[in-house]
């Protein structure tokens, strides 16, 4: 099996790669494409940068020149729900685009066009693994749908909107990208946010602190999945 990774922050793709033999990298545009193994499984790891056209452009690449057999996207999500605190993982069903809106045209807010879906599904075999994973390092975790947008989320009545008019359980900014190129691609891939808030909008104190232990135990996860 090849497992294309691709994470949100660069602390996350190290741990990642700290687990990894046979390295070798290769550069395609402006970005670096990490080659190893983990385990006996075949690894393509990327850092895909901020928003989704970065994001894209990364799944896409990975996707024509590696062939991975599934892409796990990783990184750090606002909660969109009281389930999920400081430190807990949200895991996607679905993603959806938030920033979506051709409803002026009669169409539900979020549709993709071209597709002409809201929800984009996950892998729900890969999702499952996730959770348990996840669940066996002792941490709190949720599987639902995840929202995704290029805007920093930062106050509740958006946050809310969000939340009442996808169901999501937390939101970010790349994760539905790599999810529509996955789905045109028809490659399976899965999506982990872990959670830098909470349901009322406090955002974690030491952010720095924060950020190498979220990465550190989404990395885990990851290599954990690899292992698996």
């Amino acid at each position: 099996m090849k497992l294309g990774i691709i994470a949100a922050m660069k602390i996350e793709a190290e741990l990642i790669e700290a687990a990894m033999t046979d390295i070798v990298r290769e550069t395609c545009g402006s970005m670096e494409y990490c080659l190893g193994k983990i385990g006996t499984t075949d690894i393509v790891l990327a850092v895909c940068g901020i928003g989704k056209v970065f994001a894209a452009i990364c799944a896409q690449t990975m996707i024509v020149k590696y062939a991975p057999d599934a892409v796990i996207n990783t990184g750090v999500g606002g909660t969109l729900t009281k389930k999920l605190s400081v430190g807990d993982v949200a895991v996607s069903s679905a993603m959806v685009q938030h920033d979506m809106d051709t409803s002026a045209l009669g169409d539900p807010v979020g549709l993709i066009s071209g597709i002409n879906i809201v929800e984009i599904p996950a892998d729900a075999a890969l999702a499952e693994k996730i959770s348990a994973i996840v669940k066996s390092m002792g941490i709190n975790t949720v599987t639902g749908t995840i929202a995704t947008g290029d805007q920093f989320i930062g106050n509740q009545e958006t946050k809310k909107r969000i939340a009442d008019t996808f169901g999501a359980i937390a939101c970010e900014m790349e994760g539905a990208a790599i999810g529509q190129v996955c789905y045109v691609n028809k490659v399976p891939f899965a999506v982990i946010r872990a959670i830098s808030d909470d349901a009322d909008g406090g955002a974690c104190e030491d952010y720095p602190a924060f950020a190498k232990m979220a990465a550190k135990n989404s990395a885990k996860a990851v290599i954990e999945l690899a292992n698996g």
